[in-house]
């Protein structure tokens, strides 16, 4: 049986994607990733199998198709993911924006890190918060 736990990575930067990946397993945690570009990606990918228990969503404020926050909206009423964690990363730093993903449901947002160091910091937070 396998123990790790499951990060659902929504971002449509695969650069972004990449740093947040590597320093998640770099942390040392039994975690799998399944990376999407965008919501309505993400979304297909977790309906179409329902045996993946999601231990965390991560999702980027700004992507094309389907947004964060509109993606937000749709996990918080569908009660099949409507539980599962998510934690919304951002260049952004408007207060307004902030407000907005927390009305929608975040449990966290955070600001993206702008250097492998700061990716680090930010997959010890996850770990740490919603992951161990």
């Amino acid at each position: 049986m396998n123990s790790a736990k499951t990060v659902f990575l929504v971002d449509d930067d695969q650069d972004d994607r990449f740093f947040i990946r590597q320093a998640i397993e770099e942390a040392g945690a039994s975690i799998e990733i399944i990376e999407a570009e965008n919501g309505l990606d993400f979304l297909a990918l977790i309906h179409s199998d329902n045996s993946i228990p999601a231990a965390l969503i991560l999702l980027d404020m700004n992507m094309p198709k389907m947004n964060g926050l509109e993606t937000i909206a749709a996990i918080r009423s569908d009660p099949s993911i409507a539980t599962i964690p998510v934690v919304m990363v951002s260049t952004s730093f408007d207060p307004t924006l902030i407000e907005s993903a927390y009305q929608a449901g975040v449990d966290k947002f955070i600001t993206k890190p702008s250097s492998f160091e700061g990716f680090a910091d930010l997959s010890q937070q996850l770990i740490t918060c919603f992951l161990s």
